[in-house]
């Protein structure tokens, strides 16, 4: 199984959405109960509504207890200045066109490009990996290849 980098809040987050299907589970529970009691279950859709979402919820558990399970905290390792690594914000300078982006390097379950937030598995996080303030490197993106010069990175966490 592979390492599930996450932060401190996003672990939290899992647990507390894990609560909720657990007790989501247990009314579901109950609600298929008193479905069932109603007679022929052939045709008696709130038991078959309640069966579908149980399956549901029970998916969602089984990926969230994965996804725990294999979680390394991120401000759990040792975070390098000038380096650019899981847990930073790194400021990129596009070379050709002197745009500059401001990403923040996450675990996949915490990826949210729109607020900043790409996966270290991202083809641009793994093009400028392990590079330090100062360089300049060509990441090979969907779009083609582009040169990025790294302007700053700091702890994100």
């Amino acid at each position: 199984m592979s390492r599930n980098y996450i932060t401190r809040a996003g672990y939290g987050k899992l647990q507390q959405d894990l609560a909720v299907l657990m007790k989501q589970k247990s009314l579901l529970s109950r609600e298929i109960g008193e479905a069932a009691e109603k007679g022929d279950l052939k045709e008696n859709a709130e038991y078959h509504s309640a069966k579908e979402r149980m399956a549901d919820t029970l998916k969602r558990m089984d990926s969230i207890q994965d996804q725990l399970s294999s979680a390394s905290l991120i401000d759990e390792l040792q975070i390098k200045e000038g380096e650019v690594q899981i847990g930073v914000k790194v400021i990129l300078k596009e070379t050709t066109s002197d745009s500059e982006w401001s990403w923040t390097l996450v675990g996949a379950s915490e990826s949210d490009p729109a607020s900043g937030r790409i996966s270290v598995d991202s083809p641009l996080a793994q093009g400028i990996l392990g590079h330090k303030v100062g360089e300049e490197v060509v990441v090979d993106l969907p779009a083609g290849k582009k040169k990025f010069k790294i302007l700053k990175t700091e702890p994100a966490l």
